[in-house]
């Protein structure tokens, strides 16, 4: 695990004091007992990208994150905290994910809430498996995953992959006796085969298709958030950026032919931020090598930004 060195977070320098603070003046490296905040730990992956036959280059992307969030202006009291990057080599992607999930435990144990900065959609096991760490693999606690997402993720493959998180993120719970708790949102109809949309029902899935994430639907939109988040006793929320469209987040593996709107998927990620259950999200699929003007890195920034400051 690296520390990103200073000039990952330079920026525009308006001068001392909070009232002229940004991400950039504010954030440090993360040391274990400086108090409770908000931390960012990076998996720089994209080898299950790879092996899932998309367009690889997300491995950049926590990098491409970070210089997107440095000049975002803090308008409150933030303790912010980068706790480096996990990176994996050799395409040992398993090895690369137990490595994540046990410095994303210790963040957790510290008191911090987490932002994991993909890399590839591999993230989502990755960090299922921190959080389970920290609150005891053998727990009878209940966690609901929360994904946006244009994609299921619930490919049965012999090896893991970006397609294939939550199919293992069910069997592991499954394997512990506790019910698997996954609310979809966004899904393309266009981009899951019916085996897909029938796995889903079988494992008890909730869904709401991309169809049905726009503004004059906000209201059933946001309450399917929160009553999803009601019914466990924690959250954890990912954010496939290819869920936007194409226009909106150019820079992914899987760019989206509709996707659902800025407005929509900011709506969700403050819902999810505000209900008091969330204890770990992350961000992914961000790919710079396709990103045009940095829009997708900016717009995950952003919503890096609005998860941490709307936090109940």
């Amino acid at each position: 695990m690296t520390w990103k060195d200073a000039g990952s977070w330079a920026g525009r320098d308006d001068g001392p004091g909070a009232q002229n603070a940004r991400w950039h003046s504010t954030i440090k490296p993360w040391k274990a007992g400086e108090g409770a905040g908000s931390a960012l730990l990076g998996f720089a992956s994209d080898e299950g990208v790879r092996r899932n036959k998309g367009r690889t280059g997300a491995k950049t992307g926590p990098g491409a994150l970070r210089a997107a969030l440095s000049n975002i202006s803090l308008h409150e009291p933030a303790n912010l905290f980068d706790a480096g990057d996990i990176a994996v080599e050799d395409r040992e992607l398993e090895a690369g994910q137990e490595e994540f999930a046990n410095a994303l435990a210790g963040l957790l144990r510290d008191g911090q809430f987490t932002v994991g900065l993909g890399g590839g959609h591999e993230i989502t096991f990755a960090s299922y498996s921190g959080i389970a760490k920290a609150l005891g693999a053998d727990g009878h606690w209940s966690l609901g995953c929360l994904n946006i997402d244009a994609h299921f993720d619930l490919r049965v493959a012999e090896t893991a992959s970006s397609g294939t998180g939550f199919a293992q993120i069910a069997e592991a719970e499954a394997a512990a006796g506790r019910t698997f708790r996954y609310a979809a949102v966004g899904i393309s109809e266009a981009s899951n085969t019916k085996v897909l949309f029938d796995r889903a029902a079988e494992l008890g899935v909730q869904v709401l298709l991309d169809t049905e994430c726009h503004l004059g639907n906000i209201d059933a939109v946001r309450g399917f958030v929160a009553e999803f988040a009601g019914s466990v006793d924690h959250l954890y929320l990912t954010i496939d950026l290819d869920a936007l469209p194409a226009s909106v987040a150019p820079g992914v593996s899987a760019p989206a032919g509709y996707g659902i709107g800025l407005e929509v998927v900011r709506a969700i990620v403050v819902a999810a931020s505000a209900s008091g259950k969330l204890i770990h999200a992350d961000i992914a699929e961000l790919n710079p090598d396709f990103d045009i003007d940095q829009r997708t890195a900016r717009t995950g920034a952003r919503l890096v930004n609005d998860l941490i400051m709307n936090r109940g």
